[in-house]
């Protein structure tokens, strides 16, 4: 008996308890559940922007470039990283003081109630991938004001194409720009400009190959879109990427410029010393296709001419012209020797005809104008023997037979070779035009790429 009263008694007390803890749970479950931001009748359903009929909504933008990095000349994009920001004024809603906290004129607002706000849909026009950046979920946060301004905040990354041009390389300046512009909304409905922050770029970004140039160009317009039949409101920030040289002036133009002035040496060679000059040249020209052909891999191949490309050719042209030289004096000297080891065997055996009296003249045996002359012999200094006619002043043995290839001077009666008179010319010449190339060179690609 006392068992059934017990049972009733504690059936009675959990029924109460029960009863009150769901009363509670109803109780909060609908404090928190209360809107505190009203959207107005069938706002779900509507998709037209917050703004009054025939004037736009103003989309305020602004980007805070956090890095950039992967400008990649082979593909003609390069990868940045930002913070985009958006504002505009959503005049539909309708909010309750109670849901800011004191001293605060602003509220986060919860992912799910954002989705149904109407949200301005711009993208990037020259983009290949954008997305938003993710670990646990999505880097966005969407910020609710008292006076209707809704701002929207998310990290993105991005990789833009950019239509550069490498006729200065290595002193080429990319102008990469980004177009942002609104995917389904003309310009009648939204109009996008730039917030008074407009695009601002992290003091410690630093680039290895480029100087990020200031300030950056920031345009608005309004254009027309044949693909989506409509003018579009446009915004444009345009990035300027400048090459630092010092790179290229220790990898490519110190390293060739001393390869040409090392072709120099070969003036002071003797033809002596045929296989290490030779080696020489062939070693400096050599040197200068490998060099030059390493660095045109680490730019795309394109159809015109780049600044490196004359800088290569006049490299290489002077080596060749060094190594022609050569070959040029080779076949002087040539040619001299044949000449030196034929006339002593010619000209004793035309002496004795004269002294034997079958011979009464001396001609020129180099096929040059013949002149009758009568021969005689006059001693001059001792061991030395001339040949002369009428009477006139001594003639050199070998000047008329070596004018091609060798010479005596008149004034000091010194026998110039050609050949050696080459070699010594070569050796000013050559600095001097490769110095006026180079002076050439610089200031005009200077001149262009400021």
């Amino acid at each position: 008996m006392l068992d059934n009263y017990a049972n009733i008694f504690f059936s009675i007390g959990f029924g109460v308890i029960l009863m009150w803890l769901t009363e509670s749970t109803e109780a909060y479950v609908n404090y928190t559940a209360k809107p505190r931001v009203v959207l107005p009748p069938n706002y779900v359903k509507e998709i037209r922007p917050p703004s009054k009929k025939g004037s736009p909504v103003i989309v305020d933008f602004s980007i805070f470039v956090v890095d950039i990095n992967s400008i990649n000349v082979e593909d003609m994009d390069f990868r940045v990283d930002m913070f985009v920001h958006q504002r505009w004024l959503e005049s539909r809603l309708e909010i309750s003081d109670d849901i800011f906290e004191e001293g605060d004129d602003y509220v986060t607002l919860l992912p799910e109630f954002f989705d149904n706000l109407w949200q301005p849909d711009p993208y990037f026009l020259n983009s290949k991938i954008a997305e938003i950046a993710t670990l646990t979920h999505k880097f966005t946060s969407v910020t609710l004001y008292k006076n209707k301004t809704v701002r929207y905040a998310a990290r993105m990354h991005a990789i833009i194409a950019c239509q550069m041009e490498f006729q200065l390389y290595p002193m080429d300046i990319q102008v990469c720009p980004i177009y942002i512009e609104s995917f389904s909304s003309n310009n009648q409905k939204v109009k996008l400009r730039w917030s008074d922050s407009g695009v601002t770029l992290n003091p410690e970004l630093k680039l290895l190959q480029y100087n990020l140039g200031q300030p950056l160009e920031l345009e608005e317009s309004d254009g027309y879109m044949p693909e989506k039949v409509g003018n579009f409101s446009r915004l444009t920030v345009y990035f300027r990427f400048e090459r630092q040289i010092g790179h290229h002036l220790i990898q490519t133009f110190a390293p060739s410029s001393l390869v040409v002035m090392l072709s120099w040496f070969s003036f002071w060679l003797g033809l002596d010393a045929i296989p290490g000059r030779v080696t020489l040249l062939v070693t400096c020209m050599l040197t200068l296709v490998t060099m030059f052909t390493g660095l045109r891999a680490d730019i795309p191949p394109v159809a015109y001419v780049k600044a490196l490309d004359l800088w290569m050719a006049g490299c290489m042209v002077s080596v060749f012209a060094a190594l022609a030289e050569f070959v040029v004096v080779k076949v002087l000297d040539v040619q001299y020797q044949y000449q030196v080891n034929r006339i002593p065997k010619v000209l004793p055996m035309r002496i004795s005809n004269m002294e034997k009296g079958q011979c009464a003249t001396v001609a020129s045996w180099e096929g040059g104008a013949v002149r009758s002359r009568k021969a005689t012999q006059t001693p001059t200094t001792p061991g030395q023997t001339s040949l002369q006619g009428n009477g006139g002043p001594p003639k050199p043995a070998r000047r008329q037979s070596l004018l091609s290839v060798a010479w005596t001077d008149t004034d000091t009666g010194v026998e110039k070779i050609m050949w050696r008179e080459i070699d010594k010319v070569s050796r000013a010449v050559f600095p001097i035009l490769f110095f006026v190339f180079v002076l050439l060179y610089w200031p005009i690609l200077l001149m262009k790429s400021s």
